[in-house]
């Protein structure tokens, strides 16, 4: 990832993936729904999120700040690993209020690959031993991240006035002949983070940190990096200098911005001033790292710049917070769901025949003659062709599939990943085939531990996954569920059920 642009494109593509599977709209309607019947433990079950709270432990306080707890919102702002990817950063500890000596705590899976769910927990205001490897973010300043009450604080925070930068206040992005062309000063708080903004995008890294009052020191630790190198790199951070600036003008403490694994700022608090590291890994500038939140551009906005999404595909609260102006929507706000398979047109034998899905099956046209024939010749080694080389790429994960199916396998995988289980049964539901397999010859049993195993282990089974398959790597599903961490009788069953795959081959043979 030395090219800065692919470092860019690839932030990008993972907060897509974010918007798009890791807050179903389902999710925030249920959350939703149990939230304002006062049902917080409901809304956090809703939202995937354990509850781990003595009721003997909540004082007034917090009871009430968890009665107007979102925890769909706290999922749509929670940090995610990118680069590619979307998950849940894994051991981080999001601090969400104080109480004395103990504070609210959403804890982050230990391991990215496991199920997506975050942990509500009261812990001591001092971490203990035991969490020496879980890293406390605090995000007792960010509460508009996850308390309804606050939502709206959002746009502020964004750089205050009446509407975000870059966009009109019913959501319509500026013009360029809106945007400035020279410094409007502090007197408009939004055309100067606009302006900022757009010499940081220019590659005038110093000039934007000046416009934004910080003063850009010199490098304290470059590793192996040519100074133009990591220049470079800073410009398609996704750091928010303005907001920096008031972050750090309100801290009394040296701050700690991680922009990328290898890639760190200190900030001096108060005076604004910016060291860069270059870490080789280690070791990191001393410190808890800054919230996301209090350094980097807002991704909802950055990904509806590029027109990745569209404001009524946002978070509902975000979507009001960022956009007062904006009209009330015709129908449902939020990520959409999946979309349904549909009749793929594919060459063969010099025709063009339809696959498509019927229950779990996928269909072609041909005759069981011509069927028998095609499994003849593969029999002595011969290429699958036309619709049989799409069912066996379907069923290995190695061959090339039309772009319709394609698609509808990431889709497919990506719910998996993300526990999407009303999704995947909408999909099934369609008749779409379970034993398909990803590009890594993952089946749907290798992901099973992060959605509904209890209800969607028995449908797949049923369905003809085969519980002992092993993807490019030689694991098996049960291997990858322990391996995540996932509930030990989801391993058991797993294991009982390759048992009884191999007693009931060797029962036919």
């Amino acid at each position: 990832m030395s090219d800065p642009r692919v470092v860019a494109d690839q932030e990008l593509a993972s907060w897509a993936l974010v918007r798009r599977y890791a807050v179903p709209r389902w999710m925030i309607e249920r959350a939703t729904e149990r939230r304002l019947a006062g049902d917080w433990r409901g809304a956090c079950a809703a939202a995937h999120i354990d509850v781990d709270i003595d009721p003997a432990d909540l004082t007034p306080q917090i009871e009430d700040d968890l009665r107007h707890l979102a925890p769909d919102l706290l999922r749509w702002h929670a940090p995610r690993v990118r680069y590619g990817r979307a998950e849940l950063s894994p051991r981080q500890g999001l601090v969400l209020g104080r109480y004395g000596d103990a504070v609210l705590c959403a804890a982050t899976p230990l391991h990215h690959d496991g199920a997506q769910r975050l942990r509500l927990r009261l812990v001591p205001a001092d971490p203990r031993p035991s969490e020496a490897d879980v890293q406390r973010v605090d995000w007792t300043g960010l509460r508009h991240l996850w308390d309804a009450r606050r939502s709206a604080e959002l746009l502020a925070h964004c750089g205050g006035g009446d509407r975000p930068p870059f966009f009109h206040a019913d959501g319509t992005p500026l013009a360029p002949e809106e945007l400035p062309d020279r410094d409007p000063g502090g007197g408009d708080p939004v055309r100067h983070a606009e302006w900022v903004g757009l010499l940081h995008e220019r590659g005038a890294l110093r000039e934007a940190s000046a416009a934004a009052g910080l003063v850009f020191g010199e490098a304290e630790k470059t590793w192996t990096w040519a100074e133009e190198r990591w220049q470079r790199r800073l410009t398609v951070a996704p750091v928010d200098l303005a907001l920096l600036e008031r972050t750090a003008r309100s801290s009394s403490r040296d701050l700690r911005v991680d922009l990328f694994w290898d890639l760190s700022l200190t900030v001096e608090g108060g005076g604004g001033v910016i060291t860069v590291f270059a870490i080789d890994p280690f070791p990191l500038p001393q410190g808890p790292p800054l919230a996301d939140g209090l350094w980097r551009r807002l991704p909802d906005l950055d990904l509806l710049r590029a027109g990745r999404i569209t404001p009524e595909e946002l978070h509902p609260l975000v979507r009001d917070a960022l956009f007062p102006a904006r009209p009330p929507a015709d129908g449902p706000v939020g990520p959409p769901g999946p979309a349904l398979p549909v009749p793929v047109a594919v060459p063969c034998r010099r025709r063009q025949h339809g696959l498509r899905f019927r229950d779990g099956v996928l269909e072609d046209s041909h005759t069981p003659r011509e069927r028998d024939r095609e499994r003849a010749l593969r029999a002595f080694g011969g290429a699958p062709s036309g619709c049989f080389a799409v069912r066996t790429a379907w069923e290995d994960g190695r061959g090339r599939l039309p772009g319709a199916l394609l698609r509808l396998r990431k889709d497919l995988f990506r719910r998996m990943e993300h526990g999407d289980t009303p999704g995947v049964l909408r999909l099934l539901d369609a008749g779409v085939d379970p034993r398909v397999r990803d590009r890594g010859g993952r089946t749907l049993l290798h992901l099973v531990h992060r959605v509904d195993h209890e209800v969607l282990l028995p449908r797949l089974l049923a369905a003809g996954v085969d519980p002992r398959s092993r993807d490019h790597l030689n694991r098996t599903p049960a291997w990858t569920v322990q391996y995540a961490g996932g509930p030990r009788a989801l391993v058991r069953a797993l294991d009982a059920a390759e048992l009884d795959a191999a007693q009931h081959d060797e029962e036919t043979v």
